[in-house]
């Protein structure tokens, strides 16, 4: 291209002023390139070109040596195979073929339900890859040794109650599978991690025990912030009213490498849900902008009114879950013992089978958008979920860690000694009864009442099985239903370290059941929502998750005395005193100088205020870069109007073709044909469309 244009520059026999011109133009040219730094990938030039600017780069007489040859090579090499491992890896991701064919059938805010599914599988697996290397590998290396003898110590109980050993009290061997009791002495309890002294091993047990499910937590909660705010700079830089023009979508949205028939039939349903939300997106736009003052008064005293209704039934819901927890707890002992042991998980997932239907239902009444709707929704369904996994965690410390409540053996040993010898077993084997549960529960409804439901619509008439019709697929409850199962799995890192696993193979097994039923059995929502529009509420309330299993938590690790004759704390007052004592081991005085003023108030007031201070910077720049952005977009704007300007004194001054000057004046009809032959689309996309002709000087 260069070389051309030199060349065409230099020929013009005829003309002798364009040699010169092209001439200076191509050595201004050329000059630029060189001095430039801008990288030659970057320039919009054939290969053969870039080679010939490269050339002309490097100094006269000056090659470039070996070293710096064999540094472009690698360079160009790694470029190379970054590329082919990004394609291998979107090729051969795991669900690809599966979540394009669900987005071009129902939608990317179906698809994005199945992508939040493969991310938890994810982060369950890295999870389980951390606990394993970290303590379980070790530990199998090392050889635990076999427990001693308990130890001696008598518990002060209430006459009749006496401690629980922890053998299970029914041979059936499924239901001891269902509620963990079958695996009290392997390593997916806490009871069956033991480990020598300290001092005799040079990596402590102990110390990767307690710091892996916090690394875990911290892990999971960075990957959750990136994925978070990926799509926070294209909501800023558009805005909120930001709309693209359906003339774009019209003309380009089609993808002309597809040569399949089953392909073209998927991209064809892509574009016609992306055109629904468009036009539901503009139709509810149009009414809130036709509404009186009168009608939002009334639309505002129905939200309030909608949404104290809907509190109350969350607090109602808690306190079934606190009640229902304690009666199991207090009841061990009855006849009824097999339904009390799952009488909190069902109680749990009535609350939250009933609690998202009921939100819908008083939601919809309020005629939001599509996408205003599920997040609404999805606001009231993460209320409800976390709060009654809250309540349910309460419950079960206030019976087994006897908070609130004076005991005697809560005042000796610092737990219910006398009812839960091994109360961390106890707390695992309620969060595995809970999983389990919730996973049942998602199998049962998917092939006992959405299959029959499909069967019985298809093959019956009638007025009742017309509107009955099949299920509709409920994105909100979905969502809840599995962060509801990350968050068991994440408050059990401690209790349960395998539970990941089982969350895992769980999840696996979900992504097919919810593919099936959303393929054959229901019925996407008439109303589309967009993707993006809710990932980020997907992603927000898997950090409250993450924030609720933290909590419980920290308080366990920090402060709950540990059992007295199972697992690998049993000498400890609380399982964090492994870590001073290891500092007081392992480090020099120096260095535990060190530790204690960085957690002392002599380093944190300092580390506040320069945290303050920089979030004040972040602000700041921040609302600095949205009125720069606010007046690009004016800028913008201004410019399309004086484009259109331009049009407009280009169309009164050019005659209309094939007409002649006897039919006097131009017409504003045709003016405006023509000005929407210069502007493809009128009115062009951010401008107000054209103004009313100004009168020009007359010729």
């Amino acid at each position: 291209m260069l070389r051309q244009w030199s060349v065409q520059g230099g020929q013009a026999p005829q003309d002798p002023e364009p040699k010169p011109a092209g001439e200076d133009l191509w050595e201004q040219e050329m000059e630029r390139l060189c001095s430039s730094q801008e990288p030659l990938r970057m320039l919009p030039y054939a290969m053969v070109d870039k080679r010939l600017i490269r050339q002309l780069r490097e100094p006269q007489g000056v090659k470039s040596s070996w070293w710096q040859q064999w540094l472009r090579r690698r360079q160009i090499a790694g470029q190379r195979l970054g590329e082919a491992a990004r394609q291998l890896a979107q090729g051969c991701g795991l669900w690809e073929g599966a979540l394009y064919e669900i987005g071009g059938l129902f939608g990317t805010g179906i698809q994005s339900y199945f992508t939040f599914l493969r991310f938890l599988l994810l982060l369950n697996l890295l999870t389980l890859l951390l606990n394993s290397s970290f303590i379980l590998l070790p530990l199998v290396w090392r050889h635990p040794p076999d427990p001693g003898p308990a130890l001696n110590f008598t518990l002060q109980c209430p006459s009749g109650s006496q401690a629980q050993t922890g053998v299970p009290k029914f041979n059936n061997l499924l239901w001891n599978v269902l509620t963990g009791r079958a695996f009290n002495n392997t390593y997916l309890f806490y009871g069956a991690y033991r480990a020598p002294p300290e001092s005799s091993s040079a990596y402590n047990i102990r110390l990767a025990y307690l710091l892996s499910p916090l690394a875990c937590l911290l892990l999971c909660f960075c990957g959750i912030l990136r994925r978070m705010v990926k799509g926070l700079p294209q909501k800023l830089f558009l805005g909120q009213d930001y709309r693209s023009p359906l003339s774009a979508k019209v003309f380009s949205s089609w993808d002309f490498c597809i040569q399949g028939q089953g392909a073209a039939t998927i991209k064809k349903h892509e574009i016609s849900n992306e055109f629904k939300v468009e036009l539901e997106e503009g139709r509810h736009l149009l009414l809130v902008q036709q509404q009186t003052r009168a009608q939002r008064v009334c639309h505002l005293l129905t939200y309030v009114r909608i949404n104290v209704l809907i509190g109350l039934l969350v607090v109602g819901a808690i306190s079934a879950i606190f009640w229902a927890t304690k009666y199991s707890q207090d009841n061990k002992e009855e006849s009824l013992f097999l339904l009390l042991q799952y009488l909190p998980p069902g109680v749990i997932a009535l609350v939250n089978f009933l609690g998202p239907l009921l939100f819908v239902f008083l939601v919809q009444l309020e005629n939001y958008p599509p996408n205003t709707e599920v997040n609404l929704t999805l606001i009231w369904c993460v209320v409800l979920k976390l709060a009654s996994l809250g309540m349910f965690s309460f419950s079960l410390g206030q019976t087994v860690l006897c908070l609130g409540r004076n005991q005697t053996s809560c005042e000796s040993y610092g737990y219910n000694a006398c009812d839960y010898q091994c109360w961390e077993n106890s707390v695992g084997e309620e969060l595995f009864k809970l999983s389990i549960f919730n996973f049942l529960l998602t199998v049962a409804f998917a092939f006992l009442v959405t299959l029959p439901r499909r069967l019985l619509v298809e093959r019956l008439s009638g007025r009742f099985w017309v509107w009955l019709d099949r299920e509709e697929f409920l994105v909100p409850k979905n969502v809840l239903d599995i962060v509801e199962g990350q968050t068991v799995t994440w408050m059990g890192l401690f209790y349960c370290p395998l539970l990941p696993l089982l969350n895992s193979v769980f999840i696996f097994l979900t992504f097919y059941i919810k593919k099936y039923t959303l393929l054959r059995n229901s019925r996407a929502s008439v109303r589309r929502f967009r993707a993006s529009s809710s990932l980020f509420f997907f992603q927000l309330v898997l950090v409250l998750g993450l924030l609720l299993a933290t909590v419980p938590l920290g308080y366990v690790v920090s402060s709950i005395h540990s059992s007295w004759n199972c697992g690998l704390f049993t000498n400890y007052s609380a399982p964090w005193q492994v870590v001073p004592e290891l500092v007081t081991l392992w480090l020099p005085p120096l260095g535990q100088h060190i530790l204690h003023y960085l957690g002392s108030h002599a380093f944190s007031l300092p580390l506040l205020i320069l945290l303050s201070l920089g979030l004040t910077v972040c602000v700041s720049q921040t609302q600095a870069n949205a009125r720069a952005i606010r007046g690009l977009r004016k800028q913008l704007v201004w410019q399309v109007q004086e484009k259109w300007h331009l049009v407009d004194d280009l169309s009164r001054l050019l005659p209309e073709p094939g007409l002649g000057d006897s039919l006097g004046p131009e017409s504003p009809l045709s003016r405006g044909s023509r000005l929407r032959f210069f502007c493809p689309g009128s009115p062009c996309p951010g401008s107000p469309g054209p103004g009313s002709p100004r009168p020009g000087p007359s010729l």
